[in-house]
């Protein structure tokens, strides 16, 4: 039998627990992974809605075009609206997309009150593997 040096037994001994760990590690984390409910989505469109073309005091036009559907994040509240689940921006066509928990939720304009926009708060129910579409019509309530 040929003999080792010491620390040859101690790197065993390392590399035996470090594989057990890794091991232990991937099954918590996969049954965590299998046990995760699948996601549901909410899509829409904002439209910016103006009564007429607005001329500012100064004879410039106004700035309200559909470039600035950004300038209006969109909150998502729990079902009684005390909660902020998440935020989403539409992009540059009024667009937005985002992934959400099963759940009940209300689409709202963030800071909608303060900055005096006008829009009705939108309830909606996410699903698991689902999309559910739901459009935002504001009201900048420039005249």
């Amino acid at each position: 039998m040929k003999n080792h040096p010491a620390h040859f037994f101690v790197m065993i001994s390392w590399f035996w627990r470090f594989l057990i760990c890794t091991f232990a590690m991937s099954v918590l984390a996969s049954s965590e992974w299998m046990a995760a409910t699948p996601l549901g989505f909410l899509e829409g469109h904002l439209k910016i809605v103006s009564p007429k073309d607005v001329e500012l005091a100064d004879g410039t036009p106004s700035k309200i075009t559909a470039e600035n559907h950004i300038e209006y994040p969109l909150v998502i509240l729990s079902r009684d609206k005390q909660t902020e689940v998440a935020h989403v921006t539409p992009d540059d066509n009024g667009d937005y997309r985002i992934s959400l928990p099963p759940g009940d939720y209300v689409l709202d304009v963030q800071n909608r009150q303060r900055r005096h926009v006008r829009a009705t708060p939108q309830p909606f129910t996410v699903v698991a593997d689902q999309t559910v579409h739901v459009d935002m019509a504001i009201d900048t309530g420039v005249r």
